[in-house]
Protein backbone atom coordinates (compact mmCIF):
# COMPACT_ATOMS: atom_id res chain seq x y z
CA UNK A 1 0.00 0.00 0.00
CA UNK A 2 1.36 3.41 -1.01
CA UNK A 3 2.34 5.64 1.93
CA UNK A 4 0.40 8.88 2.32
CA UNK A 5 3.28 10.50 4.16
CA UNK A 6 4.19 13.79 2.44
CA UNK A 7 7.64 14.07 0.85
CA UNK A 8 9.90 16.91 -0.18
CA UNK A 9 8.81 16.24 -3.76
CA UNK A 10 5.22 17.03 -2.75
CA UNK A 11 6.40 20.35 -1.32
CA UNK A 12 8.46 21.03 -4.43
CA UNK A 13 5.42 20.41 -6.65
CA UNK A 14 3.21 22.81 -4.70
CA UNK A 15 5.93 25.44 -4.35
CA UNK A 16 6.93 25.25 -8.01
CA UNK A 17 10.61 24.69 -7.23
CA UNK A 18 13.08 21.79 -7.39
CA UNK A 19 13.39 19.17 -4.65
CA UNK A 20 16.95 20.31 -3.90
CA UNK A 21 15.68 23.88 -3.43
CA UNK A 22 13.13 22.56 -0.92
CA UNK A 23 15.91 20.78 1.00
CA UNK A 24 17.92 23.96 1.19
CA UNK A 25 14.94 26.14 2.05
CA UNK A 26 14.07 23.86 4.97
CA UNK A 27 17.65 24.35 6.21
CA UNK A 28 17.18 28.13 5.83
CA UNK A 29 20.06 28.31 3.39
CA UNK A 30 20.79 31.88 2.20
CA UNK A 31 21.21 30.42 -1.28
CA UNK A 32 17.40 30.39 -1.43
CA UNK A 33 15.70 33.79 -1.35
CA UNK A 34 13.51 34.61 1.67
CA UNK A 35 10.24 34.59 -0.27
CA UNK A 36 10.87 31.03 -1.49
CA UNK A 37 12.02 29.87 1.96
CA UNK A 38 8.87 31.24 3.57
CA UNK A 39 6.66 29.60 0.93
CA UNK A 40 8.37 26.23 1.37
CA UNK A 41 8.10 26.38 5.16
CA UNK A 42 4.42 27.29 4.94
CA UNK A 43 3.65 24.37 2.61
CA UNK A 44 5.69 21.97 4.77
CA UNK A 45 3.70 23.05 7.84
CA UNK A 46 0.40 22.69 5.95
CA UNK A 47 1.32 19.16 4.83
CA UNK A 48 2.68 18.27 8.30
CA UNK A 49 5.98 17.33 6.65
CA UNK A 50 8.68 15.78 8.87
CA UNK A 51 12.34 15.39 7.86
CA UNK A 52 13.40 11.76 7.44
CA UNK A 53 16.59 11.75 9.51
CA UNK A 54 17.74 8.34 8.21
CA UNK A 55 17.40 9.42 4.60
CA UNK A 56 19.12 12.70 5.40
CA UNK A 57 22.08 10.86 6.88
CA UNK A 58 22.32 8.61 3.83
CA UNK A 59 22.33 11.65 1.55
CA UNK A 60 25.24 13.22 3.39
CA UNK A 61 27.59 10.37 2.53
CA UNK A 62 30.57 11.49 0.47
CA UNK A 63 30.41 10.93 -3.27
CA UNK A 64 34.23 11.13 -3.71
CA UNK A 65 33.54 13.38 -6.70
CA UNK A 66 34.44 17.01 -7.34
CA UNK A 67 32.43 19.15 -9.75
CA UNK A 68 34.51 21.43 -11.98
CA UNK A 69 32.34 24.19 -13.42
CA UNK A 70 33.75 26.13 -16.36
CA UNK A 71 32.61 29.57 -17.38
CA UNK A 72 31.78 29.83 -21.07
CA UNK A 73 34.04 32.27 -22.91
CA UNK A 74 33.84 33.62 -26.45
CA UNK A 75 36.29 31.67 -28.63
CA UNK A 76 37.21 31.51 -32.31
CA UNK A 77 36.00 27.90 -32.40
CA UNK A 78 32.90 26.30 -30.90
CA UNK A 79 34.53 25.09 -27.68
CA UNK A 80 33.58 28.18 -25.60
CA UNK A 81 36.50 27.32 -23.31
CA UNK A 82 39.32 29.76 -22.64
CA UNK A 83 42.56 28.04 -23.86
CA UNK A 84 44.18 28.98 -20.54
CA UNK A 85 41.59 26.84 -18.75
CA UNK A 86 42.28 23.84 -20.98
CA UNK A 87 45.72 23.53 -19.43
CA UNK A 88 44.21 24.05 -15.99
CA UNK A 89 41.61 21.35 -16.70
CA UNK A 90 44.24 18.71 -17.48
CA UNK A 91 46.21 19.52 -14.34
CA UNK A 92 43.09 19.52 -12.14
CA UNK A 93 42.11 16.12 -13.54
CA UNK A 94 45.48 14.67 -12.57
CA UNK A 95 45.53 16.36 -9.14
CA UNK A 96 42.03 15.07 -8.40
CA UNK A 97 42.88 11.51 -9.46
CA UNK A 98 45.95 11.50 -7.21
CA UNK A 99 43.66 12.25 -4.26
CA UNK A 100 41.31 9.39 -5.13
CA UNK A 101 38.46 11.59 -6.39
CA UNK A 102 36.53 11.58 -9.65
CA UNK A 103 35.99 14.80 -11.58
CA UNK A 104 32.66 15.89 -13.03
CA UNK A 105 33.05 18.68 -15.62
CA UNK A 106 30.28 20.99 -16.76
CA UNK A 107 29.54 24.62 -17.66
CA UNK A 108 28.33 27.10 -15.06
CA UNK A 109 25.61 28.47 -17.35
CA UNK A 110 23.66 25.24 -17.27
CA UNK A 111 22.23 26.23 -13.90
CA UNK A 112 21.54 29.21 -11.70
CA UNK A 113 22.04 27.04 -8.61
CA UNK A 114 25.38 25.26 -8.71
CA UNK A 115 25.34 24.06 -5.11
CA UNK A 116 21.89 22.48 -5.41
CA UNK A 117 22.70 20.77 -8.70
CA UNK A 118 25.94 19.19 -7.54
CA UNK A 119 26.35 19.14 -3.74
CA UNK A 120 22.77 19.00 -2.50
CA UNK A 121 21.98 16.52 -5.26
CA UNK A 122 24.94 14.43 -3.98
CA UNK A 123 26.66 14.34 -7.33
CA UNK A 124 29.75 16.01 -5.85
CA UNK A 125 31.27 16.86 -2.47
CA UNK A 126 32.42 20.32 -3.53
CA UNK A 127 32.88 22.74 -6.41
CA UNK A 128 35.82 24.20 -8.32
CA UNK A 129 34.84 27.26 -10.35
CA UNK A 130 37.03 28.25 -13.31
CA UNK A 131 36.07 31.76 -14.29
CA UNK A 132 32.99 33.72 -13.36
CA UNK A 133 32.02 35.77 -16.42
CA UNK A 134 31.02 39.32 -15.53
CA UNK A 135 31.97 39.57 -11.86
CA UNK A 136 29.28 42.14 -11.07
CA UNK A 137 26.67 39.66 -12.34
CA UNK A 138 28.17 36.70 -10.44
CA UNK A 139 29.13 38.52 -7.24
CA UNK A 140 25.94 37.88 -5.27
CA UNK A 141 25.85 34.20 -6.13
CA UNK A 142 29.47 33.73 -5.05
CA UNK A 143 28.89 35.61 -1.80
CA UNK A 144 25.83 33.45 -1.08
CA UNK A 145 27.90 30.30 -1.58
CA UNK A 146 30.31 31.60 1.05
CA UNK A 147 27.50 32.57 3.45
CA UNK A 148 25.97 29.13 3.08
CA UNK A 149 29.21 27.46 4.11
CA UNK A 150 29.53 25.73 0.74
CA UNK A 151 32.68 23.78 -0.09
CA UNK A 152 34.10 25.58 -3.12
CA UNK A 153 37.24 27.11 -4.54
CA UNK A 154 37.37 29.79 -7.21
CA UNK A 155 40.17 30.49 -9.66
CA UNK A 156 40.09 34.24 -9.49
CA UNK A 157 41.10 37.41 -7.69
CA UNK A 158 41.34 37.93 -3.96
CA UNK A 159 38.47 40.23 -3.02
CA UNK A 160 37.26 41.62 0.30
CA UNK A 161 33.85 39.97 -0.08
CA UNK A 162 35.40 36.54 -0.79
CA UNK A 163 38.46 36.51 1.45
CA UNK A 164 38.92 32.77 1.81
CA UNK A 165 37.83 30.77 -1.22
CA UNK A 166 40.04 32.06 -4.06
CA UNK A 167 43.18 30.66 -5.59
CA UNK A 168 44.70 33.08 -8.06
CA UNK A 169 47.69 34.85 -9.51
CA UNK A 170 49.10 38.12 -8.20
CA UNK A 171 47.64 40.01 -11.16
CA UNK A 172 48.79 43.40 -9.92
CA UNK A 173 52.39 42.18 -9.81
CA UNK A 174 51.98 40.60 -13.25
CA UNK A 175 50.86 43.89 -14.79
CA UNK A 176 53.66 45.68 -12.97
CA UNK A 177 56.49 43.45 -14.22
CA UNK A 178 55.12 43.56 -17.78
CA UNK A 179 55.15 47.36 -17.84
CA UNK A 180 58.48 47.51 -16.03
CA UNK A 181 60.06 45.33 -18.70
CA UNK A 182 58.89 47.62 -21.50
CA UNK A 183 60.05 50.71 -19.59
CA UNK A 184 63.52 49.17 -19.24
CA UNK A 185 63.54 48.75 -23.03
CA UNK A 186 62.99 52.51 -23.33
CA UNK A 187 59.28 52.44 -24.16
CA UNK A 188 57.35 55.50 -23.02
CA UNK A 189 53.95 55.39 -24.73
CA UNK A 190 52.53 52.04 -23.65
CA UNK A 191 48.96 51.22 -24.66
CA UNK A 192 46.80 48.88 -22.58
CA UNK A 193 44.16 46.60 -24.15
CA UNK A 194 41.76 44.95 -21.74
CA UNK A 195 38.98 45.61 -19.24
CA UNK A 196 39.91 48.07 -16.47
CA UNK A 197 36.54 47.98 -14.65
CA UNK A 198 35.14 46.11 -11.63
CA UNK A 199 33.38 43.75 -14.05
CA UNK A 200 36.70 41.92 -14.52
CA UNK A 201 38.78 42.26 -11.32
CA UNK A 202 41.72 40.22 -12.67
CA UNK A 203 42.16 42.42 -15.74
CA UNK A 204 41.63 45.52 -13.62
CA UNK A 205 44.40 44.45 -11.22
CA UNK A 206 46.77 43.91 -14.16
CA UNK A 207 45.98 47.43 -15.33
CA UNK A 208 46.61 48.87 -11.85
CA UNK A 209 50.01 47.16 -11.77
CA UNK A 210 50.73 48.64 -15.19
CA UNK A 211 49.84 52.11 -13.88
CA UNK A 212 52.05 51.69 -10.82
CA UNK A 213 55.08 50.91 -12.98
CA UNK A 214 54.40 53.98 -15.12
CA UNK A 215 54.00 56.19 -12.04
CA UNK A 216 57.30 54.98 -10.57
CA UNK A 217 58.95 55.89 -13.88
CA UNK A 218 57.48 59.40 -13.67
CA UNK A 219 54.94 58.79 -16.44
CA UNK A 220 51.37 59.96 -15.87
CA UNK A 221 48.47 57.58 -16.45
CA UNK A 222 47.85 57.43 -20.21
CA UNK A 223 44.08 57.00 -20.37
CA UNK A 224 44.00 57.91 -24.05
CA UNK A 225 45.98 54.72 -24.75
CA UNK A 226 43.57 52.38 -22.96
CA UNK A 227 41.05 50.45 -25.07
CA UNK A 228 38.51 47.93 -23.86
CA UNK A 229 38.86 44.28 -24.89
CA UNK A 230 37.22 41.10 -23.64
CA UNK A 231 39.31 37.95 -23.51
CA UNK A 232 39.36 36.91 -27.17
CA UNK A 233 41.59 37.35 -30.19
CA UNK A 234 38.72 39.03 -32.06
CA UNK A 235 38.37 41.61 -29.29
CA UNK A 236 42.13 42.16 -29.29
CA UNK A 237 42.05 42.77 -33.03
CA UNK A 238 39.18 45.27 -32.71
CA UNK A 239 40.75 47.09 -29.75
CA UNK A 240 44.05 47.47 -31.61
CA UNK A 241 42.19 48.78 -34.65
CA UNK A 242 40.57 51.40 -32.42
CA UNK A 243 43.96 52.28 -30.94
CA UNK A 244 45.43 52.91 -34.37
CA UNK A 245 42.33 54.81 -35.53
CA UNK A 246 42.74 57.15 -32.54
CA UNK A 247 45.95 58.50 -34.14
CA UNK A 248 47.68 58.40 -30.75
CA UNK A 249 51.40 57.72 -30.81
CA UNK A 250 52.52 54.56 -29.02
CA UNK A 251 55.60 52.36 -29.05
CA UNK A 252 54.37 49.34 -27.07
CA UNK A 253 51.23 47.47 -26.04
CA UNK A 254 50.41 45.51 -22.91
CA UNK A 255 47.37 43.26 -23.17
CA UNK A 256 45.32 41.70 -20.39
CA UNK A 257 45.66 38.24 -21.98
CA UNK A 258 47.56 36.35 -24.65
CA UNK A 259 44.40 35.99 -26.74
CA UNK A 260 44.03 39.77 -26.86
CA UNK A 261 47.72 40.06 -27.79
CA UNK A 262 47.36 37.56 -30.65
CA UNK A 263 44.50 39.60 -32.11
CA UNK A 264 46.46 42.84 -31.64
CA UNK A 265 49.49 41.45 -33.47
CA UNK A 266 47.28 40.52 -36.42
CA UNK A 267 45.88 44.06 -36.53
CA UNK A 268 49.37 45.58 -36.39
CA UNK A 269 50.54 43.36 -39.24
CA UNK A 270 47.54 44.32 -41.37
CA UNK A 271 48.52 47.97 -40.95
CA UNK A 272 52.06 47.26 -42.08
CA UNK A 273 53.58 47.56 -38.60
CA UNK A 274 56.26 45.13 -37.50
CA UNK A 275 56.50 43.50 -34.07
CA UNK A 276 58.80 44.24 -32.29
CA UNK A 277 60.64 46.62 -34.65
CA UNK A 278 57.79 49.16 -34.71
CA UNK A 279 55.71 48.11 -31.72
CA UNK A 280 56.66 45.87 -28.79
CA UNK A 281 53.91 43.79 -27.19
CA UNK A 282 53.44 41.79 -23.98
CA UNK A 283 50.61 39.37 -23.20
CA UNK A 284 49.42 37.59 -20.06
CA UNK A 285 48.81 33.86 -19.29
CA UNK A 286 51.47 32.03 -21.38
CA UNK A 287 48.96 29.83 -23.20
CA UNK A 288 50.72 27.20 -25.38
CA UNK A 289 50.15 29.04 -28.68
CA UNK A 290 51.92 32.17 -27.38
CA UNK A 291 55.30 30.53 -28.00
CA UNK A 292 54.45 29.65 -31.63
CA UNK A 293 52.87 32.78 -33.10
CA UNK A 294 54.98 35.16 -35.18
CA UNK A 295 56.80 36.61 -33.41
CA UNK A 296 56.74 34.46 -30.26
CA UNK A 297 54.99 36.40 -27.52
CA UNK A 298 56.58 37.85 -24.41
CA UNK A 299 54.03 37.15 -21.70
CA UNK A 300 53.34 36.77 -17.99
CA UNK A 301 53.20 33.14 -16.89
CA UNK A 302 50.47 31.84 -14.58
CA UNK A 303 51.57 28.39 -13.38
CA UNK A 304 48.57 26.15 -14.19
CA UNK A 305 50.07 23.05 -12.57
CA UNK A 306 50.62 24.80 -9.25
CA UNK A 307 47.21 26.46 -9.56
CA UNK A 308 45.45 23.14 -10.12
CA UNK A 309 47.12 21.52 -7.13
CA UNK A 310 46.19 24.44 -4.88
CA UNK A 311 42.57 24.48 -6.09
CA UNK A 312 42.15 20.77 -5.38
CA UNK A 313 44.05 20.89 -2.09
CA UNK A 314 42.01 23.86 -0.84
CA UNK A 315 38.71 22.20 -1.71
CA UNK A 316 39.59 18.85 -0.15
CA UNK A 317 40.60 20.58 3.08
CA UNK A 318 37.16 22.22 3.19
CA UNK A 319 35.48 18.87 2.55
CA UNK A 320 37.46 17.45 5.48
CA UNK A 321 36.17 20.23 7.73
CA UNK A 322 39.01 22.75 7.65
CA UNK A 323 38.38 26.46 7.17
CA UNK A 324 39.07 27.71 3.63
CA UNK A 325 42.05 29.96 2.97
CA UNK A 326 42.99 32.01 -0.08
CA UNK A 327 46.22 31.31 -1.96
CA UNK A 328 48.16 33.63 -4.24
CA UNK A 329 50.60 32.47 -6.95
CA UNK A 330 53.53 34.57 -8.08
CA UNK A 331 53.65 35.41 -11.81
CA UNK A 332 56.79 35.18 -13.94
CA UNK A 333 57.74 37.16 -17.04
CA UNK A 334 58.57 34.95 -20.02
CA UNK A 335 60.67 36.98 -22.47
CA UNK A 336 60.35 36.16 -26.17
CA UNK A 337 60.78 37.98 -29.46
CA UNK A 338 57.69 40.25 -29.39
CA UNK A 339 59.72 42.70 -27.29
CA UNK A 340 62.93 42.28 -29.24
CA UNK A 341 64.42 39.31 -27.37
CA UNK A 342 66.24 36.68 -29.41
Amino acid sequence: MKSSRPTSFDIAYQAGVSQSTVSRALRDSPLVNKETRDRVHAIAKELNYKVDKMASNLRTQASKTIALLLCEDPTSDNSMINPFFLSMLGNITRATARKGYDLLVSFQQLSEDWHADYVDAHRADGLILLGYGDYMDSRERLINLDLAGANFTLWGPQLDELPSHSVGCDNHLGGYIAAQHLLKLGKKRIAYLGDTSDHCPEFSSRYQGHCQALAEAGIAKQAELNFFADNSDANGFDACQQLMASKQTFDAIITASDLIAIGAIKALHQHGLSVPQDIAIVGFDDIPSSAYISPPLTTVLQDTQAAAELLVDSLLKQIEGEAPSARLLQPKLIIRESCGAK
